[in-house]
């Protein structure tokens, strides 16, 4: 056991990468619903941030959100992220690393959103910024990754390879050595297909006429249900009290999240 008791949400504040829609958006609600204090709303489109932190005031309140627009893979722009948070808010408790892409053309801008910009935000909550503007005992950072980190969807190469790489970064930051040094739980959320506009076929961009085919393919075939933003965000919240640092945990079907183990160096050889 290398952490402490059940998380505590009620007045933290939190910083959610990735938050104007989606699962960010879902999951920044499902905080507040949880007594959350505030949320900062961090996303490169403005339009989409500032309408997510109306929404969230319309229905929690005023002083409840705060957007800023900054690219996570920029790592001195994010860290302006975590600065201006705590000016706002004073304490930073929780970070969440959702910000994500599906663009197979532009293979470099995949790999700098999804894992640059989740080593940034976790490298910096971890080592700069939560264990001195915590207020509790401990703190946590949450990444989303996929369940393509595990299913290896020929469509989506690179996408595939930057959530495998999200795993990693979470088992090696989330180790007992870590939580002890700082007191921050590290854990990881990998989804299965969920209706957001990162699943939208309009917005994936293939690596070519072929792997459009494959994705076209994969729609029309998957074998699961589908969920919704909401159903991951429930997921999030639980993970986040209840999860220990370095774990891994699937969401799908609309099922509560289930931890995961990845298979021991020695059992993964074949034999023939």
């Amino acid at each position: 056991m290398n952490t402490t008791a059940m998380f505590d949400i009620a007045g933290k504040v939190a910083l959610i990468t990735g938050g104007g829609q989606g699962i960010g958006l879902a999951t920044a609600k499902e905080l507040l619903k949880n007594k959350l204090k505030a949320v900062a709303i961090i996303d490169i489109n403005e339009v989409i941030g500032q309408k997510a932190v109306r929404e969230i005031q319309e229905e929690f309140g005023e002083g409840k959100a705060i957007f800023l627009n900054y690219d996570v893979s920029i790592r001195t722009q994010f860290e302006e992220a975590f600065k201006a948070t705590i000016n706002a808010f004073q304490h930073l408790d929780v970070v969440i690393n959702n910000a994500g892409i599906v663009n197979e053309e532009d293979w470099e801008r995949t790999i700098d959103v999804n894992l640059t910009g989740t080593i940034n935000g976790t490298l910096l909550a971890l080592e700069n910024y939560l264990p001195q503007s915590k207020i509790g005992e401990e703190a946590v950072i949450l990444n989303v990754s996929s369940i393509g980190a595990f299913t290896f969807f020929a469509a989506t190469p690179t996408y595939n390879a930057t959530k495998c790489g999200i795993i990693s970064v979470t088992c090696c930051l989330g180790h007992p050595l870590h939580y002890e040094r700082k007191k921050v739980k590290v854990m990881a959320v990998c989804p299965g297909v969920t209706e957001t506009d990162l699943f939208n076929r309009k917005n994936v961009k293939p690596l070519n006429e072929n792997c459009d085919k494959l994705g076209d393919e994969f729609q029309r075939t998957f074998p699961h249900e589908i969920q919704t933003a909401e159903d991951v965000a429930r997921g999030a919240v639980h993970i986040i009290k209840e999860g220990q640092s370095g774990s891994i945990w699937i969401a799908e079907n609309k099922n509560p999240p289930y931890e995961v183990d990845y298979v021991a160096m020695q059992n993964i050889r074949r034999y023939n």
